[in-house]
């Protein structure tokens, strides 16, 4: 298995999940999933098993056995290590230690707001704005479902940093089309082209 596959972003998430339990990799691709935006997106069914190999090969988890549920093929079990453990936290300690400029297609796009004229850049902002605000209400609310279902806040911690930064994002773009309304905010040229809808 290529080393590579031990720098895929997902391979602290894969052993956060077998830090709380023993898993099969059907259930941690499904897990990963329902935890986040971001991995429902980003994960497909190869690249998580591509992943679990490496991990295995690496000796971060290791094998507990075989499950079968109904008529379903037996699937192996995986657990944490300890020297999976123990990659786990170096990682998280260097990943939180020190912030990295990570880039989006946002942050790309922004860098050239000004090709869609003034009028146009504030209504693509806007839209952007409506869609994060319906986005931060349905993840507040189920964020508010999973911590009156009993699950502990240190478990769904991102949750609130990824809440925190829409809200910081959208107050933004208000903040943005704002000066664009009231022109202290101009595109020196006009768009090349009209945005298709």
């Amino acid at each position: 298995m290529p080393r590579r596959a031990l720098d895929n972003p997902i391979v602290p998430a894969v052993l956060g999940l077998l830090l709380e339990q023993p898993s099969h990799p059907h259930q941690i691709l499904a897990d990963l999933r329902e935890r986040s935006d971001h991995h429902a997106a980003a994960i497909t069914r190869g690249t998580l098993y591509n992943t679990v190999a490496a991990l295995a090969e690496a000796g971060w988890i290791a094998s507990t056995g075989r499950e079968r549920s109904g008529n379903r093929p037996e699937r192996t079990v995986y657990a944490l290590t300890d020297e999976g453990r123990h990659e786990l936290v170096r990682r998280l300690d260097s990943q939180i230690r020190t912030p990295e400029r990570e880039f989006s297609r946002f942050l790309g796009a922004v860098a050239h707001l000004g090709a869609l004229g003034t009028r146009g850049a504030a209504e693509a902002l806007a839209e952007r704005a409506r869609r994060l605000r319906q986005r931060t209400a349905d993840d507040e609310e189920r964020l508010t479902r999973a911590l009156a279902a009993g699950v502990p806040r240190l478990h769904v911690i991102e949750a609130e940093y990824a809440l925190c930064l829409a809200r910081a994002e959208t107050a933004w773009i208000d903040s943005v089309i704002d000066d664009l309304r009231t022109g202290s905010l101009t595109s020196p040229t006009g768009p090349a082209t009209s945005a298709p809808r």
